[in-house]
This record gives structure tokens, sequence and C-alpha cells, in this order.
């Protein structure tokens, strides 16, 4: 059999279909599952097989179709589906920590994965240590004491900082830390972080693996070991599973995700070109322009792309940046990304008001920083949007 291309497993990896030979994929609405004999339910609690099931919070053969699709799509040798990308970050890190562990992790994190790492995490007694994730002797010096775990966002949320994946992988290692990449930003279309050192990788698939704003849900993807052996065991005790219409919703985004994300990259780069030196913007955050201070790690680390996202500063702080919001007329005002429609969003008053505005500017998020998620409307309709909402602002 030949190998088939990402695109191609995007769209039939991991179908699995009935008697009846559906062409789209089966929604399984089921909680529970019959069985044959009493002695048949014995052997599966005693251990299920392949497309053997007990419960839904176990597993659902829909469920089962989007785990192995992203994973063949990944790269990785097994999945996990969860109930929404926190979920995922949190199975990620609790099924493997215990008191006394240590995490190294970098601080610019999206919010509620820094209350994760920051405020959750010391609770059980699990030591933690905030480093710039962009600065590697920063990490040497850290993993020189040893870890548990290496947590970080390979693209950072909203100030588009890159992490060093192979670099970072090779210190932590040494150190026998498992490595943990939050790869939202990076898209599972450009970023191979399992390839790149990862040993595992979490999406919120609400983002781009959806990406048309209908479901939250998440995924840990990572060796067949620590899926099946660490994280499964945790996440269904403890609940954080993915409904099964919410993976067939994911199935239907997959199908389209790369068409999507590559579509939205081509219009990221074009934004970022026509605000850069725009006399209302004094930085602009794109990684695939070379003024981007690590352009050449996200030429490497991205396959030559940019990304989906732009971050600007608008000169003028928060007024000025509410003025820009409130005069876009096809951009949406949302937290959300990676959605076929475009969205603005303002961190310091939304996804980050939760920090101090100390943290904030330690992590460069100023009052006047604007992030934008790229859809796929027109490239022309998008720019001359932006171009006449920074003359309000």
């Amino acid at each position: 059999m030949t190998t088939k291309g990402r695109r191609t497993q995007a769209v039939h990896g991991g179908t699995k279909r009935s008697q009846w030979g559906e062409l789209s994929e089966a929604i399984f609405l089921t909680q529970g599952f019959a069985y044959d004999s009493a002695e048949q339910a014995e052997a599966r609690f005693l251990g299920a097989g392949p497309d053997e099931y007990i419960y839904a919070r176990y597993g659902n053969p829909t469920v089962a179709m989007f785990e192995e699709r992203i994973a063949l799509f990944e790269g990785a040798e097994d999945a996990f589906a969860t109930a929404s990308g926190m979920a995922a970050v949190n199975g990620a890190l609790f099924s493997m920590l215990k008191a006394g562990d240590r995490v190294v992790s970098a601080r610019a994190l999206f919010g509620s994965c820094l209350y994760i790492v920051e405020e959750i995490l010391p609770r059980f007694g699990i030591e933690v240590v905030l480093v710039d994730g962009a600065d590697l002797d920063q990490w040497k010096e850290a993993l020189a004491s040893g870890a548990k775990a290496v947590f970080f966002e390979s693209m950072s949320n909203p100030t588009l900082e890159m992490v060093d994946i192979e670099a970072v992988s090779t210190l932590a290692h040494a150190a026998g830390a498992t490595v943990i990449v939050d790869n939202v930003f990076s898209t599972p279309v450009y970023s191979n972080a399992i390839a790149q050192g990862a040993d595992v990788v979490v999406y919120s698939a609400t983002k781009h693996i959806d990406g048309q704003g209908r479901a939250l849900g998440g995924v840990i993807l990572g060796s067949r070991e620590f899926i099946r052996k660490t994280v499964e065991p945790y996440m269904k005790h403890t609940g954080g599973s993915m409904s099964p219409f919410t993976a067939w919703i994911m199935l239907k985004g997959i199908e389209t995700m790369d068409l999507r994300v590559r579509a939205q990259s081509t219009s990221a780069r074009a934004i970022a070109e026509a605000v850069t030196g725009h006399h209302k913007v004094t930085r602009v955050s794109y990684p695939g322009l070379v003024s981007h201070p690590q352009h050449e790690l996200a030429q490497r680390q991205l396959g030559g792309a940019g990304g989906t996202m732009v971050a600007f500063e608008i000169e003028g702080g928060k007024e000025a940046a509410f003025r820009f919001c409130n005069a876009l007329e096809i951009i949406l005002i949302s937290n959300n990304l990676g959605d076929a429609k475009s969205i603005a969003t303002h961190p310091a008053t939304t996804t980050h008001q939760r920090l101090s505005p100390e943290q904030r500017a330690g992590l460069g998020i100023s009052d006047g920083l604007m992030r934008l998620s790229v859809g796929i409307e027109a490239t022309e309709d998008l720019v001359s949007d932006i171009l006449q909402a920074l003359d309000a602002a």
C-alpha cells in the first residue's frame, strides 16, 4: 500500500463504517454499550480490545475515529480526545505529575494555561519555575536541577513569540523531563512538534481543527504508552472526555483544515505586510515577516509559513484599540481564534485581563495590542477593513 499524504489522511484516516456503508462518518450517540453475555461484559472490563467499548467516558466509536485521524495527521502514535483545549492541557499535566515534582514552563502562556501552572499546580505540591521561552540560557539554567515536565506554547498567545522546540527538547530530555507542547497557534498543518523533539502535543480542537466556531474540544497526542497508560486512566476517571457529537464535528473540520489554514496564512501575511509601517501602528508581530526577531526559527519550525495569527500595537493605547475594533465592518470582535471568520481580540481586556498590569507588561501585552485571527474571507476585503479601521483609531 502506498503511503497516504496528510490531506488524504485528513479526509479518510481512521474511518470505520457500519454494516450500512455510510459515506459520512456515523455519530454513535450512546453513553453505554450492550454485551452479548455476562462473560463478554466481564472480558471487556478486564481489558477492552480495539473496537470494543464499555462506556462513552472511556471510549466511543466516533471519538475513536477522530483520535486516529488526528494522530495520523500529526504523526503521533496515539491520541486522546478531550472536552476542551484546557481539558487537554490539564490532562496532559496532571495525569503525569504528583506532589514533589518539578515543572519548568515558559511564562508567555494563554491566561488559563498560566493559571494552571501558576495557581493550580503549586496547590498540589508541584514546584513550577517560569522562564522566558525564547531564552535558551534560562531553560538551561532552570533544567540544571532536573524536572519532571517542561511545558510551553510553540508560538505564544498573543505576542507570537516562538520557542525552539528542538533545542528546548534536547535540554529537557537531558534533564529527564517530558516535553509537553501547546501547539495551537502553530496549527497541526504547519508544525511537526513530535518530529522536532516534543513528547506530547496538545491542541484546542475548538480552534483550527473545528475551524468554524461550532464546538469546544481538545486532544492530547503522544506515544501509545503515554496516551493509554498515563492519560486515559486519568481522563476517563475525571470526566474530561470528548462527546461523540463533538468528535463528529471535529472529523468534518479536519477534512478541510489544510485548505483553510493555508488560505488563512496567505491572508495573514498580506495583512502583516499592509499594517507594517502604518502611522497608527507602532509594532507588528508576524513570524512570516523578516522583521520578526525569530523569523529564521519560524521558517525552520513552521516549514516556511507564518501562521494564521497577526499581532500589532496601535498607538494610543486602549482607547485607540477600542476605536479600531468598533470601526471594523467585516472582522468580528471575539476571543476565539482559528475560525473561518476573521476575529479581532484585545487581549489586555479579555483573554489576559486576569493578569496584573505588571504581568501583562512583562509579556509584552500593552493596552494597544491587538490580536488578529485571520479567516478565509477575501484577502483584499480584510486588508481594506483593517486599514479603514486604523484610520478611525
